[in-house]
């Protein structure tokens, strides 16, 4: 008899678990869905020279001051994708999206879409980025 209602017990609390991080993902869903959107209001087309490209951390990128008490502090240690670029006359460190940080290239000017100093799409201007190298697994590289 105790056991089914220390199991009924478990099963309650999991279900409340359950609820709870349910509600709250649709709420941050929806705050991500309206910052994308601000994004797409500011975002501008900027031909830039791609000076060099890292993962580094916020505090060795040399970004503003601003940017940096702005970030959680759980995020200021995470390295992030960093792309040093010569905009016109100007050299400025902008933050990369995940997605497009391969697809970057080294040494080559691109048209970006930038949105304040996040860099979110890049094309090629001389023809099309390519796509980056995959790395070989342990038994491919046997099979040759």
């Amino acid at each position: 008899m105790k056991g089914w209602i220390i199991f009924a017990v478990v099963v309650a609390v999991l279900v409340a678990i359950i609820a709870v991080l349910y509600f709250l993902g649709k709420k941050a869903e929806k705050k991500q869905a309206e910052q994308q959107e601000q994004m797409k209001a500011v975002a501008q087309n900027i031909t830039m020279l791609i000076i060099d490209k890292k993962r580094m951390k916020l505090k060795e990128a040399g970004l503003p001051s601003v940017v940096l008490e702005n970030t959680p502090k759980y995020l200021r240690g995470a390295k992030m994708p960093i792309v040093k670029a010569k905009v016109g006359p100007k050299v400025m460190t902008l933050m990369c999206d995940d997605k497009i940080f391969p697809y970057v290239p080294v040494k080559k000017e691109v048209k970006a879409v930038v949105s304040g100093l996040y860099i979110t799409d890049v094309k090629g201007i001389r023809g099309p980025l390519d796509a980056p190298q995959k790395k070989k697994g342990f038994f491919a590289k046997f099979k040759k």
